[in-house]
């Protein structure tokens, strides 16, 4: 089918009259009403924007694409409009949009309307398209161009079904966003071009609507230089094992081919060894948080884990202060029985599972369930021995790659034996190696580094811990969530366990700024952000405030020389005056809502993040470009 069937007169309209995103979304609804395309017009018109809460559909170089498969749609079709003063779409670049193409899709689309609406997205890739677009004075402009393309595309395909293959490696990939109309297909179709002006051969699978199309074979997989998967729903991934697999959310296919080909071209990617829909080495939504390695990954997973423990007994330590330091002791004059329960639940309880759950969980995440029961009696020794986190986290890692040794060396046994491997051999063998291990060899020297640490750490003067609390302010502001920020946060932990409270008093206030600094600029430097960060800036203050230090990475992306640099002074002066003030933090998480808890004085430790807030909100606001209306 072609585009012009679905694209007609009566569907198009040169000059929009709305000049906002809902406006638009109502005049071409209207219009698509009007030539007879809808039976329930205000049905439809729901579920479109209902796909749009999901995410914009403002892809960016002055498109939109709204759209929806419903039920309330009578024949498929397309509406076209046109503005030219550009409406706010809220797109992913932040610019006015000024083609909208709205998709009616009924529930029951068959395969031909979908590859016109996919080829629809293909060409509004092009700037040439776009400019053309833009410039036609009429109805008939705008449908001979189309036809033209699809006369162009046919003549093209009968050429490129005899060339010679690109020496530089087949690459694949698959595109899929939840909805399947349009991302799904402008991903594949933006691979496909930039594929194409980088002389690479690539092979693209559109998990679209209609189902899987183009699909990649198991020969095509197998001679592959690298796999691609730009998707925000579940794809096939078991069949890429032993491949090198990149993977993104469909904006990324979007909006940075030619860097994923470059990663593709160069294997920067992690070979998949995993059986569902996550890479054992590597997790989706990479373009979040690139780099993790295994290594990352596997401390992740327990320190994920590990975080409710701590969070939880930390803060019912902090409560039971309030009753006095002491309260919780039998034996002084401040006894508060209570508080002896908020304690024991807390610090005896709580926070002895802490390290036991921590190394449970990185053998876990290593070698699988049969690696949780020796990780766990590791960590418990590691604990009680006095070795502390440090000595959690060899456990974990021990146990971990122990078992996957077992797995190995018992993989030569008599398959009647299967049953009994994780039940009796794994569990009796593991914790037997790991304890060995950790009894004469880990926990005596690791304990004793603890010692000295902690020993170095109280003996610091002030100037010292003021530099430090630069460094770890600063460090939870580099990477915002990533492994520079956790290895940070992680610290903090540590010295928790070992009765140092006053690095994490730093990483906290270094963390809590980033948000804060956002919401701030955006609110005080409004001219600088577009609407949509303007509202991002709202939900800022409240990330802000609850330690959640990701809020801030949107505004970090969209212009990262300029934000990054403004966040990590803004959390190091943060992070630095925490430690000047003398706070201690015994609770690891919580933002605001621990701060009365803190050891010193809370004002000044809020009077600390206001500060770091601050400074990087004014840097911001002065680095930063205007936005051009």
């Amino acid at each position: 089918m072609r585009i012009t069937e679905l694209l007609t007169k009566e569907t198009i309209k040169l000059n929009l009259e709305a000049d906002s995103k809902n406006g638009v979304i109502e005049e071409l609804v209207t219009q698509l009403d009007q030539a007879g395309k809808l039976q329930d017009k205000e049905g439809y018109k729901q579920a479109v924007l209902d796909r749009e809460k999901q995410s914009t559909t403002g892809v960016g170089d002055g498109i939109a694409i709204p759209h929806a498969k419903t039920k309330a749609v009578k024949n498929p079709a397309i509406a076209f409009g046109r503005s030219s003063s550009g409406v706010d779409y809220e797109s992913l670049d932040g610019q006015p949009s000024h083609l909208v193409f709205m998709i009616a899709a009924p529930e029951g689309a068959d395969n031909t309307h979908l590859d016109a609406l996919s080829k629809l997205s293909g060409y509004l890739m092009r700037d040439e398209v776009r400019s053309k677009l833009m410039k036609a004075e009429t109805v008939e402009d705008i449908l001979a161009l189309f036809n033209k393309l699809e006369d162009d595309e046919d003549k093209q395909e009968e050429k490129t079904s005899s060339s010679a293959p690109s020496q530089k490696g087949k690459i694949l990939a698959v595109t899929a966003c939840p909805t399947g109309i349009a991302h799904t297909y402008m991903a594949a179709d933006a691979l496909k071009e930039k594929a194409k002006e980088m002389g690479v051969d690539i092979k693209v699978e559109t998990n679209g609507s209609g189902g899987a199309k183009n699909v990649l074979t198991q020969e095509e997989i197998d001679e592959a230089h690298a796999i691609i998967v730009a998707a925000d729903k579940q794809v096939e991934m078991a069949r890429f094992r032993g491949k090198h697999v990149i993977e993104v959310p469909v904006s990324d296919g979007l909006r940075k081919p030619k860097e994923l080909i470059d990663r593709a071209l160069k294997q920067d990617g992690p070979v998949y060894s995993g059986n569902g829909n996550k890479s054992t080495d590597g997790e989706q939504g990479e373009s979040k948080q690139k780099g993790r390695s295994g290594f990352y990954k596997h401390i992740m997973n327990g320190v994920s884990n590990m975080l409710p423990f701590v969070v939880g007994g930390g803060i019912l330590i902090a409560i039971s202060f309030m009753f006095g330091i002491h309260s919780a002791d039998p034996n002084h004059e401040s006894y508060n029985r209570f508080a002896e329960a908020l304690s024991t639940i807390g610090g005896g309880n709580a926070f002895g599972l802490m390290i036991p759950v921590l190394a449970g969980f990185i053998a876990l995440s290593i070698a699988d369930r049969p690696g949780l029961a020796p990780g766990m009696v590791g960590g418990f020794m590691a604990a009680q021995g006095g070795a502390g986190f440090l000595g959690g986290l060899i456990a974990g890692f021990l146990a971990g790659y122990l078992v996957v040794l077992l797995k190995k060396a018992f993989s030569g046994l008599p398959a009647s034996l299967e049953g009994i491997k994780p039940v009796l051999l794994y569990p009796l063998f593991g914790i037997f190696l790991t304890g060995m291990i950790m009894f004469f060899l880990v926990i005596d020297p690791v304990k004793a580094l603890n010692d000295g640490l902690s020993g170095w750490l109280s003996g610091l003067g002030t100037g010292n811990l003021v530099i430090l609390g630069i460094i770890l302010g600063g460090m939870m502001a580099v990477d915002m969530g990533g492994p520079v920020n956790k290895a940070a946060f992680t610290f903090g932990i540590a010295m928790i366990d070992s009765g140092n409270f006053a690095p994490h008093a730093a990483i906290m206030a270094g963390g809590m700024v980033p948000p804060l600094g956002a919401a701030l600029a955006t609110t005080f430097f409004r001219n600088k952000f577009t609407k949509r960060e303007r509202e991002a800036g709202i939900t800022n203050y409240i990330m802000g405030a609850s330690f959640v230090t990701e809020g801030a990475i949107p505004f970090a992306a969209a212009d990262p020389l300029r934000v990054i640099p403004s966040m990590i002074a803004g959390s190091a002066i943060a992070g630095a005056l925490a430690m000047a003030f003398g706070i201690g933090l015994r609770a690891p998480h919580g933002g605001a809502f621990v701060i009365l808890f803190v050891e010193g004085n809370p004002l000044l430790y809020v009077l600390a993040i206001a500060i770091g807030a601050v400074v990087s909100a004014l840097l911001i606001g002065f680095l930063k470009k205007p936005i051009k209306v």
